[in-house]
This record gives structure tokens, C-alpha cells and sequence, in this order.
């Protein structure tokens, strides 16, 4: 992951923090972001777009505590599958290089 992908997972996990803090996780609870410094940056856009911070009403948002599972568990098993795929690659080139030989 590079320095600048890491840094923006950081900052959503910061961002989302924040909303359960403020108890904002339902339409009824929903609140303006920069009440608690949240402002319209890459971190906060992406949660948008992921679905994870959902408006309810114009300006304001509430934290889908269901939709942030399911991108972090998205995340995980990216970070599983691409070593073991490069792995499994590895371990076919290595086996393909000694019959030819």
C-alpha cells in the first residue's frame, strides 16, 4: 500500500471515529460534518462514495456502521489475496523453470 493510500485509510478511520462519537449512525442522528472538523477532503468524499457516510437530509450525514464492516472486510481480504496470488504466480514460475531446464 503505498504512503499516501495508507494515510487516506487512516484519515476515514479518524473520520469515522468521529461520527460514533457523535452518536451520528442513523438518519435520525445525522449531523453537519464540519461540526465535528470533518470537511471535504479525499478521505471523507471516498466514505461517500463507498456509501459509508450516507446524507439524510441536505448537509447532513450519519455513519452506516453496516457499509463500513463490509468495506473493511473488503480491505482485509484484498491484503490476503494479493500475496497469496503473487505467492501461488511465484510458485508456478519456480516450478515451470525447473521442468524446462
Amino acid at each position: 500500500m503505498s504512503a499516501v493510500a495508507a494515510a487516506i485509510v487512516v484519515k476515514e478511520k479518524h473520520i469515522v471515529q468521529s461520527f460514533r462519537d457523535a452518536r451520528a449512525t442513523g438518519p435520525d442522528t445525522s449531523i453537519v460534518p464540519a461540526s465535528i472538523g470533518v470537511t471535504e477532503r479525499a478521505a471523507s468524499c471516498r466514505l461517500r462514495r463507498r456509501a459509508v457516510l450516507r446524507e439524510a437530509s441536505a448537509g447532513t450525514f450519519y455513519l452506516d456502521e453496516p457499509s463500513w464492516q463490509t468495506l473493511r472486510a473488503l480491505r482485509r481480504s484484498v491484503l490476503l489475496v494479493v500475496p497469496v496470488g503473487l505467492l501461488g504466480v511465484l510458485l508456478a514460475l519456480s516450478a515451470f523453470s525447473s521442468c524446462v531446464r
